[in-house]
């Protein structure tokens, strides 16, 4: 059976129930089982009538929206293969995704996409408009517009071929199966099961993520087959107010938006100073020394009670008061940003995985969570490592390889385990923590290897106002930073000398870089879901790099 079933069969038995809402200029628009039902079935009749096969690939583009979402259960349901794209990513990356998988039709919300598209030579597709696929007039009659079945699904069959961000090459499209699927949506589903356990009543989730994401999209499937009313936000700049009205148990997060909410409140109560700073510092550090188990001091223990009776209830009305969890992933969460979350009363629950692992390889269990690592393996998926501690991954979400890249599908296995490219540790109660890229592993002139992450985070840490650390020095004598974001380069220096007093001598950084201007998607320097391409970056920058080295030629 095809793991769309459940949704459809959902839909139908719970014709008034609200299933999404799109939340537009503070208004909530919603849609129920009998109107998204209505959607779909109209997309499937679409699509039926077409010349579309099961197995063919059809490319999905536009930003989440109700449409989007049915649309993408009728192709399923129609056993095509779904390619959804990011609107926001750069045109000639899109046209290389197009030429690559060759889709039989482009689905879009905006015609004004596609200009862009052809100009920077993408193939000629045929085109409709996502609007043409659920509007119009249907038949009332059951079962209309195709029928409320699924396409039979086997355990192999491609379901949906999602890009990789390209970090430091060309996107490379990952093919998921129904097996991959099914896996994932049972384990999520399970974890979902302990967060809510005892909650009664209507279950609510917030939702700001692209749905071309791995992650996001299964979170999408999961809150349609459990009926979880989904609340879709549709402007990045009026999240807090959105999520005041959809009043959320749980969202799914990436660290950098954690990161500036955390950054955000800090630098709100540093400005208000006296005694409102002093019984954040002493909250903050309380919970910290708690977290490596020590006995905090009596002032700070002190501190933290006070700041939950006149500091934290007001954050937490910011933020959402129904709020169970926060779930993070994409990449590793600084410690000290969980610790945060923790503080103020709203556990963080990571998740790690790749695109290729069908998005999760571990989650946190509710209540046993350790900050800064991600969990324990979800069931039936087995981890170790390998080479240069690379976590190696096997299991029943593991992808069954990339589309048109053989040679870089055998590259991704070794013995039978996925390579996933990242760095990482279990401690003695089988939690992970993820160090990095092995990749991205700096060996400057001394040959010691330096994982650049766990530094970028500990500098990010300490310079006020920065956006975005990346270490450079492959092959110098020594490391350097480039900081974007408004810093002052009187707080790097003095954060460097802060960082270095701790570092052996071959991880301290003796140069830096400052750029006002954060790294974007539109400056091709970050990929779709925010990490940085360190390749472009050194390139754009290489100058500015080289002359680090011409000016300082201290030995490491």
């Amino acid at each position: 059976m095809s793991f769309v079933q459940p949704i459809l069969d959902r839909l139908e038995a719970s014709p008034d129930h609200i299933f999404l809402q799109e939340a537009r200029d503070g208004a909530l628009y919603a849609s129920t089982g009998a109107d998204l039902g209505a959607r779909i079935r109209r997309a499937r009749a679409f699509l039926r009538g077409s010349d579309l096969r099961p197995g063919d690939r059809v490319a999905l583009l536009g930003a989440n929206s109700i449409p989007w979402v049915a649309v993408d259960i009728a192709l399923l349901a129609e056993g095509i293969v779904v390619v959804p794209l990011y609107a926001r990513q750069r045109p000639a990356e899109l046209a290389g995704i197009l030429r690559d998988c060759a889709p039989s039709l482009l689905l879009a919300d905006d015609p004004a996409l596609l200009e862009p598209l052809h100009e920077a030579g993408a193939p000629e597709t045929p085109f409709r408009p996502l609007a043409d696929l659920v509007e119009g007039e249907e038949d009332d009659a059951p079962g209309s517009g195709g029928g409320p079945s699924a396409a039979p699904l086997d355990a192999e069959d491609p379901v949906t071929i999602i890009y990789t961000s390209g970090t430091s090459g060309e996107p490379k499209g990952v093919v998921l199966n129904g097996r991959n699927l099914d896996h994932m949506l049972g384990a999520t589903r399970d974890r979902l099961d302990l967060l809510m356990k005892g909650h009664a009543g209507e279950e609510r989730a917030f939702h700001y993520l692209p749905f071309c994401f791995a992650g996001s999209w299964i979170l999408m499937l999961l809150a349609l087959a459990r009926g979880t009313v989904l609340t879709l936000n549709t402007d990045l700049t009026r999240i807090v107010e959105d999520l005041a009205i959809a009043r959320p148990h749980f969202f799914q997060n990436v660290p950098v938006l954690m990161d500036r909410v955390r950054d955000g409140v800090e630098q709100a109560l540093r400005r208000r100073g006296g005694p409102v700073r002093a019984l954040w510092e002493g909250a903050f550090r309380a919970t910290v020394a708690a977290a490596d188990g020590e006995r905090p001091g009596l002032r700070d223990r002190i501190a933290l009670a006070g700041a939950r009776s006149v500091l934290f209830p007001s954050i937490r009305r910011r933020i959402g008061t129904d709020l169970r969890s926060l779930i993070c992933g994409s990449a590793p969460l600084a410690r000290d940003t969980q610790l945060f979350f923790e503080m103020i009363g709203i556990p963080v629950l990571q998740v790690y995985g790749l695109t290729e692992t069908t998005a999760i390889c571990t989650m946190d269990a509710p209540g046993e969570v350790v900050p800064g690592r991600v969990g324990r393996a979800i069931p039936d998926v087995e981890m170790r490592l390998g080479e240069n501690d690379e976590i190696l991954v096997r299991g029943p979400n593991v992808f069954g390889g990339y589309w048109n890249r053989p040679e870089a599908t055998t590259a991704a296995f070794v013995d039978g385990w996925f390579r996933t490219g990242d760095q990482g540790e279990m401690d003695e109660s089988g939690n992970w923590r993820v160090l990095g890229r092995v990749k991205n592993l700096i060996v400057p002139s001394s040959g010691h290897n330096v994982a650049p992450e766990p530094l970028e985070e500990k500098l990010a840490a300490r310079v006020p106002g920065a956006s975005q650390v990346v270490l450079v020095g492959n092959g110098r004598p020594h490391l350097a930073a480039i900081i974007t974001g408004p810093v002052e380069v009187s707080d790097v220096e003095a954060a460097l000398e802060d960082l270095n007093r701790e570092l052996p001598h071959y991880q301290r950084i003796r140069g830096s870089i400052v750029v006002t201007e954060p790294f974007t998607i539109e400056s091709g320097l970050v990929t779709a879901n925010g990490k940085v391409r360190r390749n472009a970056v050194a390139e754009r920058l290489a100058d500015r790099i080289d002359a680090i080295y011409d000016r300082s030629r201290v030995p490491a």
